[in-house]
């Protein structure tokens, strides 16, 4: 099921992108996050498109206003981050969230993202397998 709220203002600059992947490249793209006892899409997740030279990916994921605050971001997160770095080539999956964003930064600390400092007024984090 679709609820309203879904898709959220930021996916949608994002869906014209994933449509024009290629079949290598998206996988590396946004992944729905569905809630298993309601079969209701929740949010989303998903990468900024393919590694870089160096390896790293980023990730940036949102959930709908009512189902905020029952895990689905860290679950989801960890089990992409889980995955992302079991594929040939991937160093690094990196975030960045705004400085004030509470929940974010607490869904990321628990996914085991370390920061690595402060720009523009948002917080940046690494996730590596070390």
């Amino acid at each position: 099921m679709l609820p309203e709220e879904w898709p959220l203002p930021d996916l949608l600059d994002v869906l014209p992108v994933q449509a024009s992947s290629s079949p290598e490249d998206e996988r590396y793209g946004v992944w729905v996050i569905v809630e298993r006892e309601s079969s209701t899409v929740v949010g989303d997740i998903g990468f900024f498109g393919p590694p870089d030279a160096a390896g790293v990916l980023e990730v940036g994921y949102s959930i709908v206003p009512d189902r905020r605050r029952r895990g689905y971001a860290s679950e989801a997160a960890s089990a992409l981050v889980t995955w992302a770095l079991d594929q040939p080539g991937v160093e690094a999956v990196v975030a960045a969230c705004d400085a004030n964003n509470a929940a974010s930064i607490l869904t990321l600390d628990r996914v085991g993202f370390r920061r690595t400092g402060e720009a523009d007024g948002r917080v940046l984090w690494e996730y590596t397998a070390e």
